[in-house]
């Protein structure tokens, strides 16, 4: 007997002849023997329509400008998952399955007060548990808990997979399995390379690197998470026939391992080739090269929730003056540039330019770490195509390297090629 926590996006339970297909894969784990929490988001679309009525009410009456209490924000938006969780365990007492479903407040999954945005700080399973013993399954509203206000806040979108895994670790869960729309990880996007491989086990750093680097699979704090607690993750897909031969295999179910690196006993040099589109560069000319000065540019980005990445420094040869270049999202470039204009005196440069249209492609594997001449083979593949590298930023286990967005899947094609990933 195992305790697992089963999580299903939305996708998985767009309408009610998903959420049906889901208790399916939930029974079939009840008759398993296993003990079983389910956490659910909401239906498909539901969030963007639910944010879109918070983000439209102030016009409807009137409103000058568009604010909204942040705290009125999270009760709306958490309605779609509190909706999901009750149908599916209506759907699971149908079905003779002992379940009740629970939201966020109710175990409690305490936040903090970042309404929108929370941080999970501490659940108590302690309820959840004693459920278990008596067979029943908790199916868990995600994406939110209970604020220090004790009112609801979300945990930002793709909510629902941090809150299972927290969940997962505050249980002590087996796994966690997160069933989605795909069936495991990819060595890259099937979209563009047709012979990208499914992987059975990636390391959590790798995970953790592909996810903040373009990888839609899982999002990023849910990989944090798992990474801290060692929570074994698997991702599978809900479109699967529930009672298929191994679907429930407590030792290797299908889809792909997120585990400790040491689980892994052939490292692969480089796992998989993740990309972000997208992207734009700013360059601040001729800054005075001067303590504070890094702060001075990069606080303000920070104050605004704007994502830099990509620093690249360089210091004149008098070493008065320096060129810093740095990448956000294409999306905040306007934002980015208000900021660095509003700070313009204290930091002290000349001239601000920048570029949108751009693309970073990387290139991640904890092999990379014990393996020389990595960097080289995709610079040379990259300069073979004739895509010209504008950036470049490395740590021990990825490669980032900043081209014209025109060139980004050729780019991925052709790494993926060039590091044997297409081969079986």
């Amino acid at each position: 007997m195992a305790r697992i926590v089963m999580k299903f996006g939305g996708t998985s339970v767009a309408d009610l002849d998903r959420i049906h297909n889901v208790a399916r894969h939930v029974k079939r784990e009840v008759e398993a023997g296993n003990q079983v929490a389910v956490v659910v988001s909401a239906m498909a679309g539901k969030t963007n329509e639910l944010v879109n009525w918070v983000q439209s009410m102030p016009k409807v009456t009137g409103a000058k400008a568009s604010f909204y209490d942040a705290r009125e924000y999270d009760a709306v938006v958490a309605s779609g998952e509190q909706v999901t969780s009750g149908l599916l365990a209506i759907a699971l007492q149908a079905m003779g399955v002992d379940a009740r479903s629970w939201h966020g407040w109710q175990i409690p999954i305490k936040t903090d007060n970042v309404h929108g945005a929370a941080r999970i700080l501490d659940i108590d399973g302690t309820e959840l548990i004693r459920r278990f013993e008596t067979g029943q399954v908790a199916v868990i509203a995600g994406f939110q808990g209970v604020g220090p206000d004790n009112r609801i806040a979300t945990l930002g979108r793709g909510g629902s997979d941090t809150s299972a895994v927290a969940i997962a670790a505050a249980v002590k869960a087996d796994r966690c399995d997160i069933y989605t729309d795909v069936d495991g990880v990819y060595t890259t996007d099937p979209r563009i390379v047709p012979n990208a491989r499914r992987m059975k086990k990636i390391a959590f750093e790798e995970m953790l690197e592909m996810a903040s680097l373009g990888a839609k699979v899982l999002q990023v704090r849910s990989v944090e998470l798992a990474m801290v607690h060692k929570v074994r993750t698997f991702v599978r897909s809900s479109f699967d026939d529930p009672d298929a031969p191994g679907m429930s295999d407590p030792l290797n179910p299908p889809g792909t391992l997120i585990c400790d690196e040491e689980e892994i006993v052939e490292q692969e040099v480089v796992t998989g080739i993740a990309y972000a589109k997208d992207e734009a560069q700013i360059s601040l000319r001729r800054v005075a090269d001067r303590p504070g000065v890094s702060a001075a540019v990069f606080g303000p980005m920070a104050e605004a929730h704007i994502n830099v990445d990509m620093i690249v420094q360089n210091i004149s040869e008098d070493g008065s003056r320096t060129d810093m270049t740095f990448t956000v999202p294409s999306a905040d470039v306007d934002k980015a540039l208000q900021q660095l204009e509003k700070s313009r005196e204290r930091i002290g440069f000349d001239v601000v330019q920048s570029e949108t249209g751009l693309a970073k492609v990387s290139v991640i594997g904890i092999g990379m770490r014990s393996h020389a001449g990595v960097a080289a083979t995709a610079f040379k593949a990259l300069a073979e195509k004739s895509i010209n590298i504008k950036a470049i930023t490395t740590s021990e286990i990825k490669i980032s390297i900043l081209i014209d967005g025109a060139y980004a899947e050729l780019a991925v094609r052709t790494l993926h090629s060039v590091y044997g990933l297409d081969k079986s």
